[in-house]
């Protein structure tokens, strides 16, 4: 029946060319490029467990008195919000379970995401002409901070609601617009009823939805382009030389999957996190400390930590101090790194399309500026949690802040300058050990001449 099903679609759409033809499509083996994978398998299990979640939340600030098997809470005045949430973490059947397993693969979707970006900026993979690509996942990226902070801002506790606190503060400190926008966003004052059912939907409907067809077209590119691949042994421009996609690079890929599986099902089994029962619901009077978000907004609670007191009055207009670490700074990094392909190519003067990678020896410059960057987002992330370093090293919060402001300025510098003297002596040594490649060619006045290939 199968078959019989098979050849009458290939008889009216004639796949048969087109599927074969897939199916022997060559993946380059190296392990690095499957890191793109786990992010897109770590999606498809955010849908899942998103999904069996969302059939139990419910996105209401309504306020309501909670009667429940928390009883540390019995009699507490909280919204519908956070009741559904403890009521999916006692009551639902495995309901903790797929909570946990929910938030850890949202962790690792976005480490996932930095983690192959990373290695497409070092290797060059973002080079002619795979520059859409790379806006793609820039893209790709904000869209899943945008998905990460609003999920993890819909239960309603302390913590999540200390953290919509700051991320509307930061909104009212744009210029002339920031008002509106908050007002777009609350339908009133910060903490209004529209809130969370806007965050709700932007979480389980929108950003998904764009998610998902940017990771569509992502695929598509990468599959019309064609595969980068490392330099090696009958490696050309022109080709690629790896394993078909079928069976070898699916076995690998499924048994890949298998792996993300079971590493998120065992952390959300095995390793609490975000307890929101401990926190209590968000009372605007009531702040936790210590009081950190997720990693992957930690360097901007860095920033609004190191950023300086700076309060400007221009033509009737106040620009307060988070404007400054929190919107312009974020707004020049992701600047820098949208424009990563063509600053990249104006520096080397390199405007040739390339399939073949860089080894990150190779491009020193790229190198350093790379690591650079990652070392002064690393000293935000850190710094978003200098309270908790105060209090188990026995310093003051004033001490740690000066500190990471010195890292990520002077620290910064160091790194680049470190980075580029050993990526430009490994690729001198390099240079050294390669074999001598002469053409010798007629000149223009009848003799003889070498040209240097290495």
């Amino acid at each position: 029946m199968i078959e019989r099903f098979a050849l009458w679609v290939d008889d009216r759409l004639g796949t048969a060319h087109f599927v074969r033809k897939a199916l022997r499509k060559a993946f380059p083996d190296h392990w690095s490029f499957m890191l793109g994978e786990i992010n897109m398998y770590a999606f498809i299990v955010l849908l899942v467990t998103g999904t069996f979640l969302a059939l139990f939340f419910r996105p209401s600030a309504t306020q309501t008195i909670y009667h429940g098997p928390y009883t540390l809470l019995d009699g507490t005045r909280l919204s519908e919000a956070y009741q559904s949430t403890l009521m999916l973490s006692f009551q639902v059947n495995a309901g903790l379970l797929i909570r946990q397993v929910h938030h850890w693969t949202a962790l690792l979707f976005i480490a996932g995401i930095v983690v192959h970006m990373s290695r497409i900026f070092f290797t060059g993979a973002f080079r002619k002409p795979r520059e859409l690509n790379w806006l793609i996942g820039i893209t790709l990226f904000v869209l899943a901070l945008g998905e990460g902070f609003t999920g993890y801002s819909l239960p309603d506790d302390l913590l999540s609601g200390t953290g919509l606190r700051i991320a509307v503060s930061v909104l009212l400190s744009v210029p002339v617009v920031g008002t509106w926008l908050s007002f777009l966003l609350l339908d009133g004052n910060f903490p209004s009823h529209q809130l969370i059912p806007r965050l709700f939907v932007a979480h389980v409907y929108i950003l998904p939805a764009a998610i998902a067809a940017l990771v569509a077209i992502h695929l598509a590119v990468l599959w019309r382009q064609k595969h980068t691949q490392f330099p090696g042994a009958g490696r050309t421009e022109k080709n690629v030389v790896g394993s078909p996609l079928f069976p070898n690079y699916a076995a690998k890929s499924l048994a890949l999957f298998a792996m993300v599986l079971a590493v998120v099902v065992a952390l959300g089994a095995f390793v609490q996190i975000n307890p929101i029962w401990l926190w209590g619901p968000y009372v605007p009077w009531h702040v936790s400390s210590p009081d950190q978000p997720d990693w992957y907004i930690g360097w901007l609670e860095g920033a609004l930590r190191l950023g300086p007191p700076w309060a400007l009055h221009l033509w009737g207009h106040t620009i307060p101090s988070p404007f400054w670490p929190a919107v312009l700074m974020p707004a020049l990094l992701f600047a820098l790194v949208v424009f990563a392909p063509w600053i990249d190519a104006l520096l080397r003067n390199d405007r040739a399309a390339h399939h073949l990678l860089d080894p990150a020896r190779a491009a020193p410059m790229r190198t350093a500026a790379g690591v650079a960057f990652l070392v002064f987002t690393a000293g935000l992330t850190l710094a978003g949690s200098d309270d908790v370093q105060a209090r188990y090293l026995h310093t003051d919060v004033i001490s740690l802040v000066h500190f990471y402001q010195g890292f990520c300025t002077l620290g910064v510098i160091l790194a680049f300058v470190v980075t580029y003297m050993i990526a430009a002596e490994l690729r001198e040594r390099e240079r050294e050990r390669a074999p001598a490649r002469v053409r010798i060619r007629r000149n223009d006045k009848g003799g003889f001449e070498e040209e240097d290939l290495t």
